[in-house]
């Protein structure tokens, strides 16, 4: 199969914004993904419209997008608010991220051909470059090693044909960043993370499905294990509102 049949990506951050809404939606999903809106914070949209520019009605669209992320919740006439986090979603995510993935790499490791191959190689070579940076705790890299690192795990299930599961992965892989975040800025939390994707493109790249398969559930895994493991962040989620306020 042709690894570039199917166009359903996690990431949409190289393909311009066809309309102002659907800018306006990646704006704010970034703001929140990366914490500058923090969980269960009201989206007033009267503030909000004058921070990104936009008017009320462009700006509640866009609002209306992030539902159907999860990101954002709406309580009846109370308006918007970001989605809280807990210990409990992200164990949720984590665990069906791992069902869904590892299904997803079994098929691609099954039909991907050279472009597979070749594209899987140019992204780990390009999200090697900069683990050895973040490595450093360089926090102004976070975001550009985010792209790669998304890019990534694009690559390792580019030539799954279901649409569903890249979807469905898509979605929860949103939400894993947002926990991510807290833990690459966390000065508690150390892991040889170019190790961990070593691991699954050495893996992936000799159709050891077993072995792939092994290595990204516990590369998946260790961003809960890290949160469970550390008292800060616990602390630090424990602070936001599991409900709207």
């Amino acid at each position: 199969m042709n690894s570039t049949k199917n166009s359903t990506t996690f990431s949409d951050v190289k393909t311009p914004p066809r309309t102002l809404v659907e800018s306006t939606y990646r704006q704010v999903r970034c703001d929140i993904i990366e914490g500058r809106l923090v969980p269960g914070e009201k989206l007033r949209v009267e503030h909000l419209k004058d921070q990104y520019r936009i008017g009320s009605g462009t700006l509640r669209e866009a609002l209306t997008m992030l539902l159907s992320d999860a990101l954002v919740t709406s309580e009846g006439q109370r308006g918007f608010y970001v989605a809280s986090i807990s210990l409990k979603d992200i164990k949720d995510i984590t665990d069906t991220r791992v069902l869904l993935e590892t299904e997803a790499l079994r098929h691609a490791m099954k039909t991907g051909d050279d472009e597979w191959e070749a594209n899987l190689i140019a992204a780990f070579h390009k999200l090697g470059k900069i683990d050895e940076k973040l490595g450093n705790r360089a926090n102004h890299l976070i975001r550009e090693w985010e792209d790669r690192n998304r890019h990534f795990h694009e690559a390792l299930i580019s030539a799954c044909d279901s649409n569903w599961l890249h979807s469905l992965i898509s979605m929860l892989y949103r939400h894993s960043e947002r926990y991510r975040y807290l833990t690459i800025s966390s000065q508690t939390v150390f892991r040889d993370v170019h190790a961990e994707h070593t691991l699954i493109f050495e893996a992936a790249l000799s159709r050891d499905t077993k072995r792939a398969s092994r290595a990204l559930e516990q590369h998946i895994r260790l961003t809960f294990e890290s949160i469970k493991a550390s008292p800060e962040l616990i602390a630090k989620i424990a602070t936001y509102p599991l409900e709207p306020t």
